[in-house]
């Protein structure tokens, strides 16, 4: 069976080599995983794969080869996770059912029901399609479904349907220290650097040394010339939370290539789209916020401007004051990215969502649109494309 599995592995793109396929036998000698599928397959993860390009081509083959396993018979049914059984009030629909439910009809239709909504409910509610409250087909509440809706009281997003979020929001900063996966994103970076010699002379120039201690008669005659400095600017805007959960892994590991690049990097985050306000920490960031329109007065149009982020929103969020999933804002999304794009000369928008499923999303098409094409997926050939499109 083993052989077998190590020859399947080979087939389906895996090297694993005869030295590790006698360290997995060894290991199953030691008793480290005995009678139990799912040690073993860790256990053969472990000793078999040695690069995590193929962890998924591995997962594909240990089920092709070991499907239909059962366990022992008379082995103690598990109990439900304690999150499942929290979650038992949740209402799983169909497909069917979700097309069935309609939604009010806009912005201001779904606010003013809000409104009413809340004067006229007294108590709490469960189940229902039309009070505030959970696991129904309602607008408000949480739990639920509704194809356009605000959510309130829950904790996390569950169908992405929400056009506005009731709740306090916590998101974590991306880590900069990040480096499996990073080293060939920041190969491709590297075309976007222009350098330059700045500031007090401190490094020897070797060439003019050669050449004028020649030109000397042998006397040594030392040249210094200042270091050489990547003077490319870049301010990186951040989406951060919500539907970006999906993208948080890849997303890091591009930020830790761009710091690990430029020397001139300013970042900030913001949520789905930016608006008048951007922050630098995200668990202190009703303390830092600062205002879009400082950021753009402190780095001027010198500076390259990427955006990162699914554009994956309410289409109100774009085009509505007050669309903003979580604040009422003065004005629309369209109006601030208009300023962005405008001010930095050079701008493009880095997208982590795969590039098969833009054309489904409304707000991503808006988005792109108001970038002017400029949106590049976050793959190795999309940002190479993107550093062509800033050099120009």
């Amino acid at each position: 069976m083993l052989a077998t599995f190590i020859l399947a592995l080979r087939q389906g793109g895996v090297p694993a080599s005869i030295t590790e396929y006698l360290s997995l036998l060894g290991a199953m000698k030691a008793g480290v995983a005995e009678y139990n599928i799912e040690d073993f397959y860790f256990l053969s993860r472990t000793a078999l794969v040695k690069d995590e390009r193929h962890l998924d081509r591995f997962d594909r083959v240990f089920g092709e080869v070991f499907k239909g396993l059962e366990p022992p018979e008379g082995e103690e049914p598990r109990e439900l996770p304690e999150e499942w059984l929290k979650l038992m009030a949740e209402k799983l629909l169909t497909k069917e059912e979700m097309e069935q439910i309609q939604s009010l009809g806009g912005w201001e239709k779904l606010m003013e029901t809000l409104r009413e909504r809340l004067a006229e409910q007294k108590g709490r509610h469960q189940g229902g399609s039309k009070w505030i409250g959970t696991a129904g087909t309602s607008p408000f509440g949480a739990n639920g479904y509704n194809p356009e809706g605000v959510r309130i009281g829950q904790p996390e997003s569950r169908h992405r349907r929400a056009v506005k979020v009731w709740d306090k929001r916590e998101f974590k900063d991306l880590d900069d220290n990040i480096e499996i996966g990073t080293r060939n994103m920041k190969l491709a970076l590297r075309r976007l650097r222009r350098f330059a010699r700045q500031g007090a002379a401190t490094e020897l120039d070797i060439p003019d040394t050669i050449r004028s201690t020649a030109n000397n008669a042998g006397h040594l005659d030392l040249k210094m010339v200042p270091e050489r400095h990547n003077t490319v600017k870049i301010l990186l805007l951040l989406d951060i939370g919500g539907s970006m959960d999906d993208h948080v892994r890849i997303c890091e590991e591009l930020f830790s290539a761009v710091r690990g690049e430029f020397k001139h990097l300013e970042h900030y985050y913001f949520h789905n789209c930016p608006y008048e306000r951007l922050w630098k920490t995200n668990r202190r960031r009703k303390e830092s916020e600062t205002s879009t329109f400082e950021v753009m007065r402190k780095y001027g149009p010198d500076y390259k401007l990427i955006f990162v982020g699914d554009a994956t929103m309410s289409p109100y969020e774009v085009t509505h004051p007050g669309g903003s999933v979580e604040h009422f804002n003065d004005e629309a999304g369209q109006v601030w990215m208009k300023r962005l794009t405008e001010h930095y000369r050079r701008s493009a928008w880095i997208n982590p969502q795969p590039q098969r499923n833009w054309d489904h999303v409304s707000s991503l098409s808006m988005l792109r649109h108001l970038m002017e094409g400029r949106m590049f997926p976050l793959t190795l050939s999309g940002l190479d494309d993107m550093t062509k499109e800033l050099s120009r």
